[in-house]
Order: C-alpha cells, then structure tokens, then sequence
C-alpha cells in the first residue's frame, strides 16, 4: 500500500482543482483527503458568491460539503458539469481508486460529468498500476466472487473495519474485497472481466475516464491533460 503524501500536497492539488469552479456549473465532490481540500475551497468560494451545486459521492463528502455551506443534489435531479475526486493511484489516465470504499458512487459521478479532475500527490503517480483493486460486493456473493477473482489470478482479502468488530460496510450496504493482481498490465481487460462477475458492484478501475490530472507538491501544481 502506498503511503499518503503530505497534506501541503494534497491541498495545493484539490485548491487548484477547485479554481476550475464557474458559476452555474454542478459539481460532483469526491472522497477522500485530497477531494476534501477541493470541497472546502469550493465551500470558501460559494460564501464569496460563487453559485455552483453540488452531488456528494459519499456520506463524508456530503457531510463535509454542508459544513462547507455548499448547496448539494441528489444525480437523479441534475446533469454534473465538473467533477473533482482522489484517486490511490494513477497511471496514465487509468486509475484505482475505492480506500475510501465509495467507488461505486464515486464512478457514477465522475463518469457521468462533462469533464473529470483527478487530484493527487506525487505518491499516487505510478508508470503501472499495482495497486490492490476494490471491488464492491453484495454480501451474499462474498465467497463466489472471491473464488473468481483468484481465478483471474488476483488475491483478494475481505476489508476489514477499524475500531469496530467485522468488515467495512459501504454506504450501499454491501462489503468490499481487497484484490491484488500485481502489475496490471492491461487495465481494460481486467476491468472488463471484473465487471462480468456476478455479484459484484463495481470495481475500482477507472479506465479513460479521467480527462485531467492534477497533481499537488509543496512547490505548485502540475497539470496533465488526458
């Protein structure tokens, strides 16, 4: 697992993101430590008068939005213009993303919005991913989608929850899998295959969905268009 970058990082990468914010837009808000820096500028922008909604991914990220004062919708109600959200590694314009176990939501938005912002650190950046590839499960199909992965030559270990007994729940009521493929070499193929599991979800790569990346250090920001 990769170690988290340094807060000056992350919050350089999600305040430049949020500069993109323009009055009228909807804006998807991610989860995550670096989406939160995105969504507390957004909240700073929105006290000064900037008129933008927001579509939260995640309990947290709409929680934190209200603290921030920015007015939210549900995605059944509205088209989202920008969305701004982490990701545990990039590669290219591939990504993993799910520690925060809310990539089902986080996919939907991110996918649906005209243009997709990934805010990073420089510890996220990879030449290939590597990194262990959540997978949202129903709890009933824990154990057959488990046995499917390890066929597709992955090891998956079931996530378990801190300071509570048992798993990580997510916000749609379901379990996570933990799945370590090694180098991937072709993120394409395994997404495709991930997604033909029955009982899964959704899995946490995100292929050619990014359309830029921006990432943080304590010096600036660096923008990668895709």
């Amino acid at each position: 697992m990769k170690q988290g970058g340094s807060d000056a990082a992350k919050r350089a990468a999600g305040e430049a993101a949020a500069e993109t914010a323009e009055d009228g837009m909807v804006i998807g808000l991610g989860t995550g430590s670096t989406a939160a820096h995105a969504i507390r500028a957004i909240g700073r922008q929105v006290d000064a008068g900037l008129d933008v909604v927001g579509v939260p991914t995640s309990f947290q990220s709409r929680e934190l939005a209200r603290t921030a004062g920015i007015p939210l919708a549900d995605l059944d109600e509205v088209t989202v213009d920008l969305a701004i959200d982490g990701a545990d590694e990039v590669a290219g314009g591939d990504l993993v993303k799910g520690g925060g176990a809310a990539h089902a939501r986080e996919k939907i938005v991110d996918a649906s919005a005209d243009r997709f912002l990934v805010v990073a650190d420089p510890t996220k950046m990879a030449e290939t991913l590597s990194y262990p590839v959540p997978l949202e499960v129903l709890p009933a199909a824990r154990t057959t989608v488990a046995e499917s992965v390890r066929e597709l030559g992955g090891d998956p270990d079931l996530r378990r929850a801190e300071r509570k007994d048992g798993p990580v729940v997510t916000d749609n009521g379901n379990l996570v899998l933990d799945c370590a493929f090694g180098e991937i070499a072709d993120p394409a193929a395994l997404a495709a295959d991930l997604a033909t599991l029955p009982g899964v979800v959704e899995h946490g790569l995100f292929v050619d969905v990014a359309d830029a990346v921006y990432v943080g250090s304590e010096d600036g920001v660096t923008v990668r268009e895709l």
